[in-house]
């Protein structure tokens, strides 16, 4: 059995692999095109690790190997809009040597099982307009495009308009 042949575990992240995963996490943050900072992501994803009230990240190995290859980080939220539990599928990256390969397939299906066993009613992502690739395995799996448009308000410096 080789890394091609598409037989990969996903597991719950612990504290004990953040070593692993962290340059995973920098690797998709710069993809999105933010500068890793690691010892604040070692700190931020070491307590999202630590408590499982605010979500929880899954790690995927190939059973023939030992490192890990992709991960997904989920967080449980509330649809008030809908009155119904979900869960944010909030990253999912696999090494770039590693992709088409099943493992992104894996991690979605992993991200999904933990939300059914949750009890959240849907499993919702956004992603880049631009990411094709990442597009085409949630088509594969049977998703839908939102018809919702999604904004951000940087708070560190908020804009002048939300406080006059």
């Amino acid at each position: 059995m080789t890394e091609n042949s598409g037989f990969v575990a996903v597991t719950t992240s612990e504290i004990s692999s953040i070593d692993e995963l962290l340059p995973l996490i920098e690797d998709y943050q710069r993809f999105y095109g933010v500068e890793p900072n690691h010892e604040h992501n070692k700190t931020f994803f070491t307590s999202l690790l630590d408590s499982k009230d605010q979500g929880m990240m899954l790690e995927a190995k190939f059973l023939t190997g030992s490192i890990i290859v992709g991960y997904a980080c989920l967080h449980w939220r509330l649809d008030t809009v809908s009155a119904r539990s979900v869960v944010c599928l909030h990253d999912l990256y696999v090494s770039p040597e590693h992709r088409r390969k099943r493992v992104g397939d894996a991690l979605l299906k992993a991200a999904a099982a933990n939300a059914y066993l949750r009890g959240a009613e849907a499993l919702v992502w956004t992603t880049a307009p631009d990411n094709t690739g990442a597009q085409a395995l949630y088509d594969s799996a049977g998703a839908t495009k939102s018809s919702w448009i999604e904004y951000e308000l940087p708070l560190k410096s908020p804009s002048k308009h939300l406080w006059q």
